[in-house]
């Protein structure tokens, strides 16, 4: 006999709100970084 799982209790655990925060915060450095690389890239070729 092969046991029937219960599709519900299948469901992966949602991150817990510490986790989407760190998710959340090292994308917006990420970001920031490019952003701030973006912005010194023309300067250094002005010359």
């Amino acid at each position: 006999m092969t046991r029937k799982t219960d599709p519900e209790t299948e469901k992966p655990v949602p991150p817990s709100k510490e986790d989407r925060l760190k998710a959340a915060l090292k994308a917006n450095l990420q970001r920031r970084k490019a952003q701030a690389k973006a912005r010194q890239a023309p300067e250094e070729n002005e010359d």
